[in-house]
């Protein structure tokens, strides 16, 4: 074969497979937390494989994930502007903490005793995303598009005390995220702000003697080593934020790269309910093997907790206006379609 007939057999061959036609787009993707969390988790071992999986189909583009895990980039409370302004092009936008900017992710929060199905919660939230105007819009006023909501697993008291109580919270020091400190009125109990990031050495020195929190979380930042009690209270799952686009970037993207997006965002959806389930089933049993006490709230003092709990969603629809009862109302009007009782209908008499 002479030269001459090999490059052009080469360049055929080349052409056939389409190797001169692929792109290689880098995408700078980030989270504020380790890679052993659930909602880092779920944007490396789901969201980035599976754009891979869909966008080799073709062949045609290709990506080159530069990731910033562990919060290399930027801190907890810092993960709206870092998407926002682009500091990453994707990442995990801790809404819980952005209760000014971005009131209307926050509604279970203000919410609590709803309902601990997380996966629930995920399709509704994936659902009313994309369908409610006034949350759609409100990532967009961000410079951000919505990809995959991020949900808790049921939240419970981890703390140097059991309750059996609510007098066993009075002048007590809980950790409580954003605007969980909420759930702590009427309680005695006295929050003090902190994240998953930081609860260990807040109880460990003192500074509070427990958390709310979940076991998904509880787990891979061993917090129950220095919180060995939990009390099973069943405050709820969560919405605790997104795994979302900077809206330029996003906007700038062939549309087979944004349609591959689309499409594992909806895979990494289930894919989180699925890891998580899984996560706070084993966290249960490893922790409750390293010596983790388990009691449950007796009921009547659950149902003493939430009756005493004041109006607190009224601040935040009076924060969020129409666009508030517009996402309250579509919420437990979803939560009472897949056949939910919550423990309080906060949408009630609105």
């Amino acid at each position: 074969m002479t030269i001459r007939t090999y490059l052009a057999t080469t360049a055929l061959t080349v052409l056939a497979t389409g190797a001169f036609a692929q792109d290689t787009i880098t995408i700078n993707i980030g989270s504020a937390y380790p890679e052993s969390n659930i909602w880092t988790y779920a944007v490396k071992n789901a969201f980035q494989p599976e754009v891979d999986r869909i966008l080799a189909e073709t062949g045609e583009y290709a990506i080159d994930w530069v990731e910033a895990y562990g919060g290399t980039l930027y801190k907890f409370t810092d993960t709206r502007a870092a998407v926002a302004d682009g500091i990453v092009d994707v990442g995990v936008v801790a809404t819980v903490f952005e209760g000014a900017a971005m009131p209307l992710q926050n509604v279970t929060y203000f919410t609590p005793f709803a309902t601990s199905d997380h996966k629930l919660l995920i399709s509704i939230f994936d659902d009313l995303t994309a369908n409610l105007p006034e949350l759609r819009d409100s990532w967009t006023e961000q410079n951000m598009v919505h990809l995959s909501s991020l949900i808790t697993d049921n939240y419970d008291i981890y703390a140097t005390f059991p309750v059996a109580t609510l007098a066993d919270l009075q002048n007590r020091k809980l950790n409580a995220p954003g605007t969980a400190a909420n759930w702590l009125q009427g309680t005695g109990a006295t929050p003090v702000a902190g994240a998953l990031t930081t609860y260990y050495t807040n109880i460990q020195t003192g500074v509070t003697e427990g958390a709310l929190s979940f076991a998904s979380g509880i787990l891979p930042t061993r917090v129950y080593e220095v919180a060995p009690e939990l009390t099973r209270v069943g405050i709820g799952s969560m919405v605790f934020g997104a795994i979302a686009a900077n809206k330029d970037f996003y906007d700038g993207l062939p549309a087979p790269v944004q349609e591959a997006f689309q499409q594992a965002s909806d895979v990494t959806s289930t894919a989180h309910g699925d890891y998580v389930e899984e996560l706070a089933a084993q966290a249960m049993t490893e922790m409750e093997a390293a010596g983790l006490k388990i009691t449950t709230l007796p009921e009547e003092v659950k149902a003493e907790w939430v009756a005493n709990l004041p109006d607190i969603v009224a601040p935040w629809l009076e924060q969020t206006g129409p666009a508030g009862e517009v996402v309250l109302s579509a919420y437990f009007d979803a939560l009472r379609e897949a056949g939910v009782t919550p423990a309080r209908d906060w949408s009630a008499d609105r």
